[in-house]
């Protein structure tokens, strides 16, 4: 079984948000498979199950806050017997230019709490990511910068991305090779 998690912060206040951009993919792909998703509390999250050709993924949108994402996901790891080489999580890249993704297979947090808290909780940072940028304005202190909402403007240009990330995440569970997927998806520029 694979786990498929979209990073970000529960609450209205949150919503379409740069940090939350994991939420906003995994909200994506449950809507073109039309999947389920419910709150789970036992799990901290809101979880959906996907059965695609006979292969089984749980999407999780951890509602721990961001820099408690771990929590959420250690929870559904050990309850529903995942390997970490099932795992992918999806986040913001504040690294990245606007839209830019980056699929790793393993990787150092990079200053994201998010990333942090999971490699706390998994024992390692060798867990697959796919990373979106969502670019940095230097004016503004990267915690406004991460929780400022996405312009209308866009928001419609995510569509581009997200349709990108619901390809991978589809080749993902269907047990593509990791480094093919990474390699088809991820962009240089």
């Amino acid at each position: 079984m694979k786990l498929i998690v979209g990073l970000g912060n529960p609450g209205l206040q949150y919503e379409n948000t740069r940090h939350n951009i994991g939420w906003m993919a995994i909200d994506h792909f449950a809507k073109e498979y039309d999947v389920k998703m419910r709150l789970e509390n036992s799990f901290s999250g809101i979880i959906g199950m996907i059965n695609m050709l006979g292969k089984k993924a749980i999407l999780l949108k951890p509602t721990t806050y961001m820099n408690l994402s771990g929590e959420s996901i250690i929870k559904v790891i050990n309850y529903y017997k995942i390997d970490i080489n099932d795992i992918l999580v999806i986040s913001d890249d504040i690294d990245s230019t606007f839209l830019r993704i980056r699929l790793r297979a393993k990787g150092s947090s990079g200053g994201h709490n998010g990333h942090k808290n999971i490699a706390l909780h998994l024992h390692t940072e060798e867990y697959k990511r796919i990373k979106i940028g969502i670019g940095r304005d230097e004016n503004i202190n990267t915690i406004d910068w991460v929780l400022k909402k996405f312009s209308s403007d866009e928001i419609s240009e995510l569509e581009k991305v997200f349709n990108k990330t619901d390809s991978a995440i589809k080749d993902f569970i269907n047990e593509v090779n990791f480094e093919v997927i990474a390699s088809k998806y991820s962009e240089n520029k």
